[in-house]
């Protein structure tokens, strides 16, 4: 009974990237170039989530600035929600929803790129983040799910969101892994070209 549970996810998951193929392609697509603007023009992404997404927007930061699968120079990207101490000076008193915002504010530049997400997009902290990347001329690419929820909803004309059409928590962070992987391969090809990677 629990091998076929352990069947059904991966089944679960296989099915919902299938599905997903075709609705996030052009989203991905549009945030690939939105990322590659930002760094052939010199800029930096800053990445931030809660939870298990701070630790996909670690993911992404590492990848960006180490490498994905091919060698190629380094491409400048932060995860604000690594550093502790950092996230503790801010998170003093009742300033927990501005502990991106304070952030983004001090780091980030014109033409710089904000990377948020999120499940449900409900996060005071992400909302702060986003206001502030605006107010900075930060193009905002979100990954979430389950409809997009209030991040969704204060994305400009200018930012693109990756909405994974779910509402399963597990599944929504598998397809999320997915795009970052899209993204910094879309990247990749557009700065060294296209190359057959192994399987």
């Amino acid at each position: 009974m629990l091998e076929q549970r352990i069947q059904q996810h991966f089944i679960d998951s296989a099915d919902l990237k299938y599905q997903s193929a075709q609705t996030l392609g052009k989203p991905v697509e549009a945030a690939v170039q939105a990322l590659l603007a930002c760094v052939t023009s010199g800029g930096k992404v800053l990445a931030c989530g809660h939870g298990a997404s701070a630790t996909l927007a670690q993911h992404f930061a590492a990848l960006f600035v180490g490498r994905f699968e091919r060698e190629r120079p380094e491409l400048a990207a932060l995860a604000l929600n690594a550093d502790g101490a950092v996230l503790t000076a801010i998170v003093r008193g009742d300033e927990a929803t501005q502990v991106f915002a304070r952030q983004v504010r001090a780091l980030g530049q014109a033409g710089d790129v904000l990377l948020v997400v999120s499940i449900a997009g409900q996060e005071a902290s992400l909302l702060r983040a986003i206001e502030a990347a605006h107010e900075r001329e930060l193009t905002v690419l979100a990954l979430t799910g389950q409809g997009g929820g209030p991040v969704g909803q204060a994305l400009r004309e200018t930012d693109v969101q990756v909405c994974v059409p779910h509402e399963r928590m597990a599944r929504i962070h598998e397809v999320q892994t997915l795009v970052l992987h899209c993204l910094c391969d879309g990247v990749d090809t557009q700065l060294l070209g296209e190359q057959e990677v192994s399987p």
